[in-house]
């Protein structure tokens, strides 16, 4: 069952939410953004950031009500040992094993196409999920530990990357500002808020591991917050030295970026900063949707390790990744319909969690 002796801090929980979040959208939100709102696209990011701090009050709410539960127990206590099971079920299915699939598909593309282009995308793919279980059947408490060892190196290069690209920076690539309006804006912002802003929510199942349980709401807040800060910063930089045609054109953008960089004779093209980026945060988030997946299911069947489930998990989510999306021209035209997907799994489902805890409570209260 979960292992309920495992904790975390809040502060490690503020590095995975700031990882799971930057983790593939390091890559490719500046181009989505910049798509529609063209060199506005930095705006649509900010605007994007502030809405999605709204929504984590609505989780926090949902999290201290049942601060001993995970998100799949207290499903079942609020709707009933039947429809619980089974609502849980299909979050976990429909929303956190298909995200893993989703980036797992992102990350062979880039690798394949970018790094190892001789490699077949199959191999990349049994490597790093290889990897990634490994990491789920450690548990959560050495996955938090080993995110707040890379924390500040992963800071170091992002700092690093920004100081070496300046000098490439062109400010009349932004100008002019808000040529077409407020509507081109808020077209961009709406999928970058349910990708990855609306994600978060599968977090829930690791809020009774945080030490002081009081403190996961804020440090959620400040991890999207972080992850927020750097995604409007690489957003803002590939508009500034791509420009905005550009940047809608390239599917990696921020990688594209960093091979601008020349600094005298003596600093060209480093793009592994930004690879190294990208293949950090993006391992914790795939291993962070793996193991969660792991757990939740292993809750609602009433199994008695998650660790049992991993390596056949495993074994279907490459297949998935590979089949359920044959190309990256169909990844990124599957990003509108994720809005839609995505709102239902994460603001629907826990508001209604929500409510309905909130009627309950006061129903047993008045009986």
């Amino acid at each position: 069952m979960a292992q309920k002796h495992q904790k975390i801090s809040a502060r490690q929980l503020t590095i995975l939410v700031t990882f799971y979040i930057v983790g593939v959208a390091i890559l490719i939100i500046p181009s989505f953004l910049a798509v529609a709102a063209k060199q506005d696209a930095w705006i649509a990011a900010l605007l994007t950031v502030g809405a999605a701090l709204t929504i984590i009050p609505l989780y926090n709410a949902l999290g201290r009500r049942f601060p001993d539960m995970t998100f799949a127990e207290y499903t079942e206590e609020i709707l009933g040992r039947c429809i619980g099971k089974a609502v849980s079920l299909l979050f976990f299915i429909g929303f956190p094993f298909l995200i893993a699939a989703l980036t797992l598909r992102n990350i062979g593309d880039f690798l394949t196409t970018q790094v190892i282009p001789e490699t077949p995308i199959h191999a990349v793919h049994i490597l790093f999920m290889a990897v990634v279980v490994m990491g789920a059947r450690l548990g959560l408490e050495p996955l938090s530990r080993a995110a707040e060892i890379f924390f500040p190196w992963i800071m170091l290069l992002f700092v690093l990357l920004v100081m070496f690209i300046s000098p490439q920076i062109k400010v009349e690539n932004m100008l002019p500002i808000m040529e077409g309006g407020i509507k081109p804006i808020v077209m961009a912002a709406i999928p970058f808020f349910s990708f990855p802003f609306l994600e978060p929510v599968i977090l829930l199942m690791v809020y009774p591991y945080v030490n002081r349980t009081e403190k996961a709401g804020k440090a959620m807040v400040v991890g999207v917050l972080l992850s927020g800060i750097i995604l409007c910063v690489i957003t803002a930089l590939s508009i500034l030295v791509l420009g905005a045609d550009q940047t809608a054109r390239n599917t990696f953008p921020s990688y594209v970026i960093t091979k601008n960089i020349s600094i005298g004779d003596f600093l060209e093209r480093i793009e592994a900063i930004m690879a190294i980026i990208w293949f950090i945060t993006s391992y914790f988030r795939l291993v962070l949707m793996f193991y969660i997946t792991a757990l939740g299911l292993t809750q609602c069947l009433n199994l008695r390790d998650y660790k049992v489930i991993t390596l056949p998990l495993a074994m279907i989510l490459i297949v998935l990744s590979i089949l359920a999306i044959p190309n990256s021209t169909y990844l990124m035209n599957f990003i509108p319909v994720w809005g839609v997907y995505a709102t239902t799994y994460g603001l629907v489902l826990p508001l209604l969690l929500l409510v309905a805890a909130v009627v309950r409570k006061k129903r047993q209260a008045d009986k």
